[in-house]
């Protein structure tokens, strides 16, 4: 796991602020941040890699930051971030909610939404984890991330209590995990993310109809990624994990433009695929990785990865693992590509 440490010490005063402006837009989120301190700005961060998703752990002196619909338009990274105060409070305003948060709270908010924050310390310096998970690694419903932007989480009960610990944990001990965890972190944090938003959505009893239909859905979502390396994942196993019938399930899906099937190998194709540009797993054949994905038969996976990817696995890995310039990766389907077998 790569660790990055950000720090204004040792900076000259006067450029500490713009400076950790630069690094806080990079790190985190394109926005604008203001702070009544700006002459003598201290702050630190440390920012942890997993993959495609990020945890921080920030130390910084009261400040409000705004995310506007210019810099949406300007770069959008597509993702959910989560922020948990450990000391001081939060203010995080979107979609018309206000949430108002103490050391042990949660808020998740939308990149691709405006929003704006404040965060104030009684004694100075107000410590904060902030989580970053790309929206396609938790396929929420549009409905759910209606409802459950800027709304105050608990972080002492449920699945919510369970995130707060995993996060902390993580950045405290951040020294003990090596590159090989990388992978096993974010599935976690993936996981408890999906759950706590689910849990929370299930709890409110007012939800109509359509509200229970998506939180029903998302809990549908979290079971697959929780079992797609399992190759006896079928549709029966997951209608009869949510006491529905198969009927239902596959209605569910129909209604995401979708099905059961093809929403399980799409998944466990983009794991894969992830797997296979990944320096760390370099050595690790072919037939491993299908294999730790549900793809019991090396053909199979093979002719799905080229449909999606376009290359055949072995391809995309050269590309994938090629230096810097050696050309794109591909993006869609193609057809003039050699087939080769699953080593």
């Amino acid at each position: 796991m790569i660790v990055t440490r950000l720090t204004t010490e040792g900076l000259p005063a006067a450029e500490r602020f713009t400076w950790w402006y630069e690094k806080a837009r990079a790190a985190l989120l394109p926005v604008v941040v203001r702070s009544g301190h700006t002459g003598d700005f201290q702050a630190s961060a440390d920012v942890l890699e997993l993959g495609s998703a990020r945890i921080t752990a920030l130390t910084v002196q009261p400040l409000s930051i705004a995310r506007t619909p210019e810099l949406i338009r300007g770069a959008d990274p597509e993702c959910y971030q989560l922020s948990l105060p450990l000391s001081g409070r939060m203010q995080l305003s979107q979609s018309g909610r206000n949430a108002e948060l103490r050391g042990g709270d949660l808020v998740f908010y939308d990149s691709s939404r405006p929003f704006h924050g404040r965060v104030s310390a009684p004694s100075g310096r107000a410590r904060h984890i902030v989580a970053q998970i790309p929206k396609r690694l938790v396929p929420l419903p549009a409905g759910a991330a209606d409802r459950m932007t800027a709304v105050r989480i608990p972080g002492d009960k449920g699945f919510a209590e369970l995130l707060v610990q995993f996060l902390t944990q993580v950045t405290g001990r951040a020294d003990q995990y090596g590159p090989a965890d990388t992978a096993g972190l974010s599935a976690v944090l993936r996981d408890l993310f999906a759950a706590t938003v689910t849990q929370c959505l299930a709890e409110s009893a007012d939800l109509p109809d359509e509200n229970r239909r998506q939180a029903l859905t998302l809990h549908i979502h979290t079971f697959i990624q929780q079992h797609l390396g399992d190759p006896l994942l079928t549709a029966a196993r997951i209608a009869g994990a949510h006491h529905i019938s198969l009927r239902s399930l596959h209605r569910l899906f129909q209604q995401q433009s979708t099905t059961v099937a093809a929403f399980v190998r799409g998944q466990r194709l983009e794991h894969a695929c992830r797997d296979l540009a990944d320096p760390h797993q370099r050595s690790r054949p072919i037939r491993a990785i299908a294999a730790g994905w549900g793809f019991t038969r090396p053909g199979d996976f093979t002719r799905s990865f080229r449909a999606t990817y376009g290359l055949p696995p072995s391809a995309y890995r050269q590309l994938a693992l090629a230096p810097r310039g050696a050309g794109p990766l591909p993006g869609g389907p193609a057809t003039s590509a050699p087939e080769t077998a699953v080593t």
